[in-house]
């Protein structure tokens, strides 16, 4: 069960920022620790140097510079200071003008807001707005964050009567990514069919000079939000990604960045560090190799999309086939998750009695929001009972000898929130260094790009000869159209293809 000398070894509190850290259930010895020594320097010497602006996305020769947008006075020249300052006021006052109505669709206060984005430009959002709902927001959100016309249809269903008060921002940072591009155009088909005017009611959020950018401009556009190539789409939560969006929804921004700058803060020290021992805890659970998946439960329904939030930031920044000294890896954290406590009705059977394939980090909140305390028994809380299922379920799976964490916040707040994006971004980076890879590049994703454009040529090829030889999808041949189009290496995706068209012609 473990003593409470061995409790207190493993946890980390930081009363004024109502945070804490508890490893006692990871095997944390002295000796294990010693061994992290060396690699321990270096990833902080390593995250450094990301700070002071060195290259770190080799892939694409970029900066790294997420950690520079809650706090400028990092950023390694002045022009990007004043980038992000401005940034932040031009969010500021547009969310506020919106709010006032001195922004309207035709004379009318918007109501509505629609955001449309793909991997980090739509999880990030998603993740404040669950967690940190206002009781009365000034607008209603909905998100776009996938190709899928049944989605789309849905998505517009609900829009129908709040059209002419409903905004609509469009990330991209290279303006050319195919899913964000055709969730904006059907969105502006749907109000073309409607007869409202889409740039009156459309904002986009892209880097300088990107065809959004330059499409944005040309049909004028409401706004145009910066995004920067030195800030990746799983790290851009803190730039205008994540806080436009926030601001208009009437979360406060401002205690969400200093949140975010103190735990940058607290992770820069080499002593007492969370990020740091998360990322050893995670060495020693998954043997520096991945062979344990990271399982996130949140015990409170604002961290439901929590584990899918983390699930990007960790796996994209840690699944790689080489290290940085081009050997073969294969390295990652799968990362998967629910919240408690309907994790007791789900997984937890198998944590328990189940393959030892796994560590838990469970993620504690104490405090409850004063007007939501509801008595469910003549003794107990709700929240009584959340937290005794949170407490049962760690020792349940200490017991046969699980591993876990508990990260503990006193509230669930703006500041906290902050506070826990950077922790788990610079932990990601610690682990990184600690495991010799790079954690800001993403081939992999860059590849699979590639191969979706490859099979959108291959369609086209076989539609082309349908069309010239009047043959019907229902009667072509795979074999022979292959062969007809010199893909002969090619005859399964000749078939799922036909099989697409012949559902959908």
């Amino acid at each position: 069960m473990g003593s409470l000398a061995d409790f207190f070894t493993g946890y980390i509190k930081f009363d004024a920022l109502g945070f804490s850290l508890d490893s006692s259930k990871i095997s944390m010895l002295e000796n294990v620790l010693r061994e992290f020594a060396r690699p321990t320097a270096e990833a902080f010497e390593a995250m450094e140097r990301l700070e002071n602006g060195a290259i770190a996305n080799a892939t694409e020769g970029r900066q790294v510079g997420h950690y520079w947008l809650r706090a400028p006075e990092f950023a390694p020249n002045e022009a990007i200071a004043d980038a992000i300052k401005s940034t932040l006021r031009q969010i500021t006052a547009f969310a506020r003008d919106v709010h006032h109505g001195k922004i309207t669709a035709g004379g009318k206060k918007f109501t509505h807001l629609l955001c449309i984005g793909i991997g980090g430009s739509a999880l990030g959002p998603q993740l404040i707005a669950d967690a940190l709902m206002p009781e009365n927001p000034p607008l209603k959100i909905l998100f776009l964050d996938n190709t899928d016309p049944d989605g789309f249809a849905r998505c517009f269903k609900l829009l129908v009567p709040y059209l002419e008060t409903t905004l609509v921002t469009i990330t991209s940072k290279s303006g050319s990514t195919p899913e964000p591009n055709n969730a904006l155009n059907a969105t502006a088909e749907f109000f073309f069919r409607s007869k409202i005017h889409f740039p009156s009611h459309a904002i986009a959020i892209t880097c300088d000079e990107s065809k959004l950018c330059q499409r944005a401009r040309a049909e004028k556009w409401l706004a145009v939000f910066p995004m920067w190539d030195w800030v990746g789409g799983r790290t851009s939560i803190t730039s205008a990604v994540g806080l436009l969006p926030a601001a208009l929804y009437g979360i406060d921004i401002e205690s969400f960045l200093n949140g975010a700058a103190m735990m940058d803060k607290l992770t820069r020290t080499r002593e007492k560090n969370p990020a740091m021992r998360l990322a050893q805890c995670w060495h020693v659970a998954t043997e520096g190799k991945g062979t344990k998946d990271m399982v996130i439960i949140p015990y409170r329904d604002g961290l439901g999309l929590l584990a899918k939030y983390l699930q990007q930031l960790i796996m994209e920044s840690l699944g790689k086939r080489l290290d940085r000294r081009g050997n073969v890896v294969h390295q990652g954290i799968t990362v998967y998750g629910n919240k408690g406590s309907t994790d007791q009705h789900a997984y937890v059977q198998q944590l328990r009695d189940g393959r030892d394939n796994f560590f838990v980090t469970f993620i504690e909140i104490l405090r409850n929001q004063r007007a939501n305390k509801q008595n469910v028994t003549n003794a107990s809380e709700a929240a009584d009972y959340l937290e005794g299922f949170l407490l049962g379920t760690r020792e349940a799976l200490n017991e046969c000898g699980r591993k876990s964490i508990t990260i503990t916040i006193r509230e669930l707040t703006p500041f906290s929130m902050g506070m826990l994006i950077a922790l788990y971004e610079r932990a990601v980076g610690f682990y990184a260094e600690l495991i010799d890879v790079n954690a800001y590049d993403q081939p992999g994703v860059e590849s699979g790009k590639k191969a979706a454009a490859e099979i959108l040529a291959l369609k086209k090829e076989i539609c082309d000869y349908l069309s010239q030889n009047s043959i019907s999808p229902e009667h072509a041949d795979a074999e022979v159209i292959a062969e007809a189009i010199h893909r002969e290496g090619r005859i399964e995706l000749v078939f799922k293809l036909l099989e697409f068209l012949r559902a959908n012609s």
